[in-house]
């Protein structure tokens, strides 16, 4: 019998005064037994790195037709797809063929050098996608503060990223390796 999943309750404080966004989020997220605390603070980051009132997780991290996290419009159009991890050219191909921007986070140093490095020739033709590598120190002392109820608060200014609760406080620069090409209206 397969361990059963703990959930976690996140109460998400964002202050984006780059994109001059200020909300707070609310949400339940299952961790599953082989996951680790890393992955769920990337899925977190990626989140709130992009918080807006329509962003939503999708039915899972192993869905072959969705991403982890996504963005529609009020007539179903995906605005945004996120993804985590080192996705390969064929997924990240039909995603930026459905979704008006696509990211990529990033989140083990080096193996997501190794990847970026071998697909960044073909993702660069990719004109709505972005690949954003977080820094693993910072996962590392964020997967730390988990528990099962959470109340952080996270200010981004000038892309830096200050993350904190009642306890500690944990702050990073993601590094941009690809950024999209706006487009023109």
């Amino acid at each position: 019998m397969g361990s059963k999943a703990n959930i976690l309750r996140f109460s998400l404080n964002v202050s984006d005064i780059d994109r001059n966004y200020y909300q707070e989020h609310k949400f339940t997220i299952a961790h599953q037994p082989p996951e680790t605390g890393i992955h769920i603070i990337a899925r977190i980051l990626a989140f709130t790195l992009n918080a807006h009132e329509r962003l939503a997780y999708t039915k899972g991290t192993d869905t072959k037709h969705e991403p982890v996290i996504w963005q529609k419009d009020l007539t179903g159009a995906i605005e945004l797809w996120i993804e985590i991890g080192e996705t390969d050219e064929k997924r990240t191909r039909k995603a930026c063929s459905r979704s008006k921007h696509v990211i990529i986070y990033t989140y083990k140093e080096e193996s997501s050098a190794i990847w970026w490095e071998h697909e960044s020739s073909k993702f660069n033709l990719l004109k709505n996608l972005s690949v954003i590598s977080l820094p693993v120190k910072a996962l590392e002392d964020l997967a730390s503060m988990i528990d099962r109820t959470m109340k952080w608060q996270f200010t981004i200014q000038d892309r830096h990223v200050w993350i904190s609760n009642n306890d500690r406080t944990v702050e990073f620069d993601p590094v941009i390796w690809k950024e999209h090409e706006l487009e023109e209206d």
